[in-house]
């Protein structure tokens, strides 16, 4: 049965999306099957896999019973569209809804190694199937001013699933995303999410840069873009995979370095 990680934030733009694209790409080079699942109405997790803009079925049509979530896979994600929030709106006068995702997932789980569920920036309907169905959740958030406080209102509704709905859901980390760590203030912020969250909040922390948002926009991954910013989230995929007791794994990262990064960035590393 496959590890599935919801991946979520309070708001948006705190890199989620490229996080989910980015842990998808790494944790295929070492050798694991994935499947990202859109649930974000937005749908740009789905754009960023390249995925036809008419493409049926999608999440929507899972989730309101008109499909199944196998038939919905194309390629390597499920994707969404606006079509999402529609779906969203009917779930919510349903007997169970919060469980529909899990029930709708269950072949798919048996076919994959992990399963990536890119949440919407609001922590509603959709955000809360994503928790239940999911083994383990991944927070994103920003070195802003309220960053921690949205990290916090994220905990909530992670508490509820975990506490009404799902028992087993593990907290896998806090990341610190977009930072501009030259700044005083990213670094007042880890040090607020370190205390906070001990022992939960991520070593690696995502780099700001544009060149993410020029890979999204390619529809590229950002190894396959500029591989040097792609260093971060290897990083990323090294202590996530630690996390989730897949050592063997992370040892294959070192290979996927070599294979993917620039010489001077290889020799620059300790």
């Amino acid at each position: 049965m496959a590890v599935t990680i919801a991946v979520l934030s309070q708001k948006g733009g705190t890199g989620k999306t490229t996080t989910v694209r980015s842990l998808h790409d790494v944790l295929e080079r070492v050798g694991l099957d994935v499947l990202s699942i859109d649930a974000d109405p937005q749908g740009n997790l789905s754009d960023y896999f390249d995925v036809d803009p008419t493409a049926q079925p999608t999440l929507g049509e899972v989730l309101a019973g008109q499909a199944r979530a196998i038939d919905a896979v194309h390629g390597q994600v499920i994707p969404a569209n606006l079509g999402l929030a529609e779906a969203e709106l009917v779930l919510a006068g349903k007997i169970g809804r919060e469980v529909t995702l899990r029930n709708a997932l269950r072949d798919v789980k048996r076919r994959h190694d992990v399963i990536l569920i890119d949440c919407p920036p609001t922590l509603g309907l959709l955000t809360v199937n994503a928790l239940v169905a999911a083994t383990h959740a991944l927070l994103s958030t920003q070195a802003q001013h309220f960053s921690l406080q949205g990290v916090e209102q994220a905990m909530q509704i992670f508490d509820l699933a975990r506490d009404t709905l799902n028992p087993e859901l593990e907290l896998l980390g806090v990341l610190l995303n977009i930072a501009n760590m030259r700044t005083r203030h990213a670094r007042e912020t880890l040090v607020a999410l370190q205390e906070r969250f001990p022992g939960k909040v991520f070593d690696t922390v995502i780099r700001q840069s544009i060149a993410y948002a020029e890979s999204a926009e390619r529809a590229r991954p950002i190894l396959d873009y500029r591989a040097e910013r792609g260093a971060d989230y290897i990083d990323l995929a090294a202590e996530v995979l630690d996390r989730l007791g897949m050592s063997e794994r992370a040892s294959r990262l070192d290979e996927v370095r070599r294979e993917t990064l620039p010489p001077r960035l290889l020799e620059a590393m300790p």
